[in-house]
């Protein structure tokens, strides 16, 4: 049952994050008309819209076998309108899924070229997120915050993962040089490494009572270690990437791999964050 749950949590956000991050970064990284990126962006986007909505239905479910102690539950309609109805997991959850399915609609009418309307939909979706897990955790104010503060580090997340998938995805087929295209890009990654750092040390300190849970390698404070080890490969690897802009016309093969390699890396950052929120912090007493 446990791995079911981190297998769909990892799943479900997967594909919020990408989603909400690829739309963000289209305006920013590509000025021109790009038909080719666009089309595949728009296939992508139904698929994985329908796959968040499908991962968010498990998740409920498994929520509800976790709850009520038994599978079966899962497929009892009095025991999963209990969860949703009654419990803030439930609370949330019912709007997140609401949303989701909006989404999913909207992208099969006229209005699914509307850009406001897809990052207002899977903004909210992304932002449904952050009370479930830890950010649940508090009460009251000091709750609302960590809340706000898991919003704004989601957020961070969701853009510099959407932004490496639209970036594989132009640089099979550019349309205008990359040299161009990859300051765009560093040039709000910048912010966005700088939230995600900030961000993330607060939800550390906030949950674990410390700057960085002990010991080390051992349960909640191994996975977060793990976790920072593959930020930071991702962080050498654009580091890279930004000292070699100039020649990156010239090394296109070796820039494909590395925004690959630097993509794949953000994917299992969010494998280990998604086994990190069915575990327990360690707080100091």
């Amino acid at each position: 049952m446990s791995e079911a749950l981190v297998l769909c949590r990892f799943v479900h956000f997967i594909v919020v994050l990408m989603l909400f991050g690829a739309w963000l970064f289209r305006p920013l990284l590509l000025k021109d008309e790009a038909l080719q990126v666009d089309r595949q962006l728009a296939r992508l986007a139904r698929w994985l819209v329908a796959v968040a909505l499908v991962s968010g239905i498990a998740w409920a479910l498994l929520i509800t076998a976790s709850m009520a102690g038994s599978a079966a539950a899962a497929f009892d309609p009095d025991t999963v309108a209990l969860v949703l109805g009654n419990t803030f997991f439930g609370q949330v959850w019912r709007w997140h899924l609401l949303l989701n399915a909006a989404l999913l609609a909207l992208l099969f009418t006229p209005w699914r070229s509307s850009m406001p309307l897809r990052l207002g939909l899977s903004g909210l979706l992304l932002a449904t997120l952050a009370p479930v897990g830890h950010g649940a955790m508090l009460d009251g104010l000091s709750g609302q915050l960590l809340i706000l503060n898991q919003i704004v580090h989601l957020t961070c997340v969701a853009a510099w993962l959407g932004g490496l998938l639209l970036l594989v995805m132009i640089l099979r087929q550019p349309t205008e040089p990359m040299s161009v295209v990859l300051r765009r890009f560093s040039g709000v990654g910048y912010a966005l490494v700088a939230g995600l750092l900030i961000t993330g040390l607060i939800n550390v300190r906030v949950l674990t009572g410390q700057w960085w849970p002990t010991p080390l390698f051992s349960g909640f404070a191994l996975i977060l270690l793990i976790k920072a080890m593959l930020v930071l490969a991702m962080l050498g690897l654009a580091l890279f990437n930004r000292l070699r802009i100039d020649d990156c016309e010239q090394r296109m093969g070796t820039l494909r791999r590395s925004v690959m390699l630097e993509w794949l890396l953000g994917i299992g950052a969010v494998a280990a964050v998604s086994l990190l929120g069915t575990l327990p912090p360690m707080i100091t007493a």
